[in-house]
Formats: structure tokens, C-alpha cells, sequence
């Protein structure tokens, strides 16, 4: 067992009951006894008895630092951590926990510098994720690459932790701040979608394992499931990729209704979470785009006025050619019949729309002719 150092019983005594009985709760310790001086903690263990510490609530007591050293030490043996790090967690302010464990080859509590790095910007890109999606009035599958303001501000305040025993374990925590109205605060309903959509992302992931074909990952957008949640969360396991899991702790000052078991993936889960980023983003819709391809047909209601034309076009993002319909004005839509019979390609510039399998484009900006050479 790890002693308590003489500078750590001095800040023993400077801790508040109300601040250890806070980190005991977010701990799974509960109430087993009320001494009148003191209030006795369990936590159950597998095997065997309870684990049991005594919390006194007078910190006027002139053994006040003794009683809480002694409480740290238990600490320190259940956790396998040391006194003082313990300690320093208590004082922290109210807070939600990510722990992200990685399974990097080699000693455990340790890491390859070039699987650390990626797994912490991937760990940004996945608080970045979350908490877009809690800001916009609809969750969509791909995210504008410009992040509002709250969310900038959100992601700055993720603190990182040491780390912890077992593998290579990152620990991160956002303080929750005072809900400015009614309800909970922006940080907690981040940490809860966050949750959710990497919940929804393994479950859909596993199915596609199970059914060796990938599953419509666009039915979960409504929770937060996203092109960039994905590619972040691969973007974790490294080059190697490597499998992981995420754990989350709430802080008790807001309780949660439901335990909240850790979430693993796997190199399978991973592999499936690439393609299924590729394919959100093939099938979402886009701002200002510009097409070019084929005209493969043509129609309108009267031999003049407006008309709808189907372009056969590839972009970056699209693996193969797809079929895109155009509403054109009149005079764009003779340009695009006489592309057509020339067999001239277009170029068309607009926002992209996906529904299902279907593919528009709106808001047309500009229209042109290219003429193929033979």
C-alpha cells in the first residue's frame, strides 16, 4: 500500500467531506452506514467482502487529516493508483470522464509515440464531433468543416488527465458548468451524445461483421452518428489499427439514469467504420459543388420552357459515377439537349442533395458546356 507523503496529509485536512463524498459516488461507492460522526462507504468487489472506508464529516475534528489519509491509502490500493493523485481528483471541480484505453503492442502503461499522437487527435476529433452535433437543430451525416463558436469553446476546455494502469490508458474530463437556464449543462448533453453516437457506431459496425455487408449507418444520424465521428474513431486506432475502448464516468452531481458500460472496437469494427465514413460521405449533400459528366437524359413537359436533365458525374468523394438530376431554366436546358446530341459534357455548379439512393442537384449557380475531343 502507498503511503501518504507528509505534504499530502497537510491537503489531506484542506479537503472538503462534501468534495470526497462526491469523487466516492463517481466511484460506485454508496452509503452503507451513518455514524453521526462519520458516514461508513462500500464498494462491492467480485469476490469476497466489500471494500469500506469512513468518511468523517467534521472536518473540525482534530484527526480531520489523519482520518482522510487513512481513507486516500484504501483508495490507493483499490485503484492501484497513488495517494496523491487520488487526492488531487478530489479537488477538482464538478466533472464528466472519458477514458480512453488503447492495446498498443509492448509493456502495458506504455505506447509507441506514433500510436499516441494520432489517438489523441482522433480523441479531439471525437469531442469535436460530439459537440457539433449537439449545436445543430438536425444532426447530419457529414459536418460543415466550420465549427460554431460553442464548439470551439467546448473542445478547449477537455482537460487531459495522468494516465492510468491497465494498457495505456488516456483519462479526460470536462468540467460541467452552470446551465445559464432550466436543464442540464451543455458539456453533460455533449458527454451524452457522445455516448450514444459511439454506442450506435460499434452496434452498426458489429452488424456489418456479422452480416459481411455494410448496414445503412445514415438511420443513425439522428443521434449524433456522423462521417466525421467515424473517421475520428479510426483515426484513433492509428496506421496499425489498432483496437480500443472508451469508457465514461458522470459526474455525480448529475446523476445518470442507466450504467453506462465501456464500448470496445475492434479492427474489424474499425475497418467497417472506414467504409461506412466513405459511404456517408458519398451519399450526403454538399454546398457549392461542381459536377461534370455526361447528359444521359432528358426531359420536360412541352417541347420549350424549363426541363429536368440526368448527368451521369463522379466527384472526389464518389468511388463510381453517379447519377445526378438537374432542373434547368430554359435556356440552360437547350445548352444541355445540344451537349447531348453533340456529346459534349457539362459542367454544373450548385448544392447537392442525397435522399436515399437519389441524387439532386439545387440552386443551380452556373452551367456549361465542355466539348470532348474524338
Amino acid at each position: 500500500m502507498n503511503a501518504v507523503t507528509d505534504e499530502e496529509f497537510q491537503q489531506a485536512g484542506e479537503v472538503t467531506p462534501d468534495s470526497v463524498m462526491r469523487y466516492l459516488r463517481g466511484s460506485g461507492w454508496s452509503v452503507s452506514r451513518d455514524l453521526g460522526s462519520g458516514q461508513l462507504w462500500e464498494l462491492r468487489a467480485d469476490e469476497g467482502r466489500p471494500y469500506q472506508v469512513l468518511v468523517p464529516v467534521r472536518p473540525q475534528v482534530r484527526d480531520y487529516a489523519a482520518r482522510i489519509s487513512d481513507l486516500l491509502e484504501t483508495l490507493s490500493a483499490v485503484e492501484a493508483r497513488r495517494p496523491g493523485d487520488v487526492l488531487r481528483e478530489m479537488f477538482l471541480p464538478s466533472a464528466d470522464w472519458q477514458f480512453l484505453r488503447l492495446t498498443p503492442p509492448g509493456p502495458s502503461g506504455t505506447a509507441p509515440l506514433v500510436d499516441v499522437v494520432p489517438a489523441l487527435a482522433g480523441l479531439r476529433d471525437l469531442m469535436t464531433a460530439a459537440a457539433a452535433s449537439s449545436v445543430a437543430p438536425v444532426p447530419q451525416p457529414v459536418q460543415p468543416a466550420q465549427k460554431p463558436q460553442q464548439v470551439k469553446e467546448y473542445v478547449s476546455r477537455v482537460r487531459l488527465d495522468q494516465t492510468r494502469v491497465g494498457s495505456y490508458v488516456v483519462a479526460a474530463h470536462t468540467p460541467l458548468s452552470t446551465p445559464v437556464h432550466a436543464g442540464e449543462p451543455f458539456e453533460r448533453s455533449v458527454t451524452r451524445r457522445l455516448y450514444a453516437s459511439v454506442l450506435c457506431a460499434r452496434e452498426a459496425a458489429a452488424a456489418s461483421v456479422a452480416a459481411d455487408e455494410l448496414q445503412d449507418f445514415l438511420g443513425y444520424t439522428g443521434v449524433g452518428l456522423s462521417a466525421n465521428l467515424c473517421e475520428a474513431l479510426v483515426k484513433i486506432s492509428g496506421e496499425q489499427r489498432n483496437g480500443f475502448s472508451l469508457a465514461f464516468a458522470w459526474s455525480p452531481d448529475i446523476p445518470v439514469g442507466q450504467k453506462t458500460a465501456p464500448i470496445p472496437l475492434a479492427r474489424p469494427h474499425l475497418e467497417v467504420l472506414e467504409a461506412a465514413a466513405r459511404d456517408l460521405r458519398a451519399r450526403a449533400g454538399r454546398t457549392d459543388v461542381a459536377l461534370q459528366g455526361t447528359v444521359v437524359r432528358l426531359r420536360r413537359e412541352l417541347p420549350y420552357g424549363p426541363g429536368e436533365i440526368t448527368v451521369s458525374a463522379l466527384t472526389e468523394e464518389w468511388q463510381r459515377p453517379r447519377r445526378v438530376r438537374v432542373h434547368l431554366a430554359e435556356p440552360e436546358y437547350e445548352r444541355a439537349a445540344e451537349a447531348h446530341r453533340l456529346g459534349h459534357e457539362v459542367v454544373i455548379q450548385g448544392d447537392v442533395r442525397v435522399s436515399g439512393t437519389a441524387v439532386r442537384m439545387e440552386s443551380v449557380t452556373s452551367f456549361m458546356t465542355v466539348p470532348v475531343d474524338d
